[in-house]
């Protein structure tokens, strides 16, 4: 018999990878646009910047500016849409005084578009709000004085503020504009049939192709 070089049995191997990784390909589902949730930010010098850590955990100093935008964006936080006000602390809070043992927090709250807004839901007109609370206060104690009533789901997300939006939290939205509820994190990471099923064929034709290589030989 005439022997196969290992060179051809590579080369089937690769051929044998190259049609079911095609299939993979071609037959993945569309990626979601984004996610309808809101995003938090700081006013640091003259523009926002997006707030790395969560409001249960950040404690902004007396004279900070807190910012949220309600709004469909990618997951990431960077590329988030910004609050369009500008953070004027001196303006926001001109009207609370300071009180010892006490500090001032500016809040700016801008509850998006009709286009971010969720089916049947319209966005309420941004507003800004002082907040005189404890020193040692999160900008989630701050939010919670400044824009009541607030919603969290039980993985302790924050849903709403100022009771908007009425329903859904994190939502993913789908090309096309549909919703399903739930964040990526949210929902089960497992692979999808698809994936398993090519997964098995790739094995599958590796597999075939190993043999046959193997079967010359002989």
């Amino acid at each position: 018999m005439t022997l196969v070089p290992r060179r051809a049995a590579a080369a089937l191997l690769a051929a044998a990878l190259a049609v079911p990784l095609t299939l993979l390909l071609g037959a993945a589902p569309a990626q979601a646009t984004g996610y309808r949730y809101w995003s938090f930010w700081k006013w640091s010098g003259s523009a926002w910047a997006y707030q790395q850590q969560g409001p249960t955990v950040h404690v902004p100093q007396d004279g900070g500016v807190d910012g949220w935008r309600f709004a469909v964006s990618p997951d990431g936080g960077r590329d988030a849409a910004r609050p369009t006000a500008a953070g004027d602390f001196g303006t926001i809070c001109a009207g609370t005084p300071a009180q010892p043992g006490r500090k001032r927090v500016a809040v700016v709250l801008d509850f998006g578009t009709a286009a971010d807004a969720p089916s049947a839901e319209a966005p309420p007109a941004p507003r800004t709000a002082c907040a005189a609370v404890p020193a040692t206060a999160s900008s989630a104690e701050v939010l919670a004085v400044a824009a009541p009533p607030l919603r969290y789901d039980t993985n302790g997300l924050l849903c709403a503020i100022a009771g908007y939006p009425h329903e859904g939290c994190g939502d993913t939205v789908a090309d096309g504009g549909s919703t399903r509820t739930g964040t990526a994190e949210h929902r089960g990471g497992g692979p999808s049939l698809g994936l398993i099923a090519g997964g098995a064929l790739i094995a599958a034709l590796a597999g075939g192709a190993v043999w046959q290589a193997r079967r010359r030989r002989t």
